[in-house]
């Protein structure tokens, strides 16, 4: 008779998906540094904020998509701010979810009549807010797996 017991949880991975250009230090990190804070036990969180990229060089802008689509191929999931729109995070989550078939959640304060037709179509789920799009995670993504 073999005895049931707990496997080794893989931890999933996040990538933190959200504007970075034309936003503030700060408005960049907070809500990533939150992200970590309540998700980083149970899920390896991705931040491209890891990098440190200042200049405006082609090179530089060349290794800044590369780094981050690499880090959407290794995610199982992104976490979104769609705070605003964003070109650079639009094309994380098409390509998250059209090009690679990735689960997308994302939280808004936009109204859902307001939001983009493209962000509807492509993230899986809106929600109005950071708590909200956390639970969600927490709730849907953390699995006990017995043999």
């Amino acid at each position: 008779m073999s005895q049931h017991q707990p496997r080794p949880l893989s931890r999933k991975k996040i990538y933190l998906s959200g504007p970075i250009m034309d936003e503030s230090l700060n408005e960049a990190t907070t809500w990533r540094e939150r992200a970590k804070e309540h998700l980083s036990d149970s899920f390896i969180l991705l931040d491209p904020m890891r990098r440190d990229f200042q200049d405006r060089e082609f090179d530089s802008a060349n290794e800044i998509v590369e780094f981050d689509l690499q880090d959407v191929r290794d995610a199982d999931l992104l976490l979104v701010n769609y705070n605003r729109a964003s070109i650079g995070t639009s094309m994380e989550v098409f390509y998250a979810s059209h090009v690679q078939g990735k689960f997308i959640v994302a939280f808004s304060p936009i109204p859902f009549k307001e939001c983009s037709p493209w962000m509807v179509r492509f993230c899986t789920k809106i929600l109005p807010s950071f708590d909200e799009a956390i639970a969600y995670i927490r709730t849907n993504f953390i699995q006990r797996h017995i043999d």
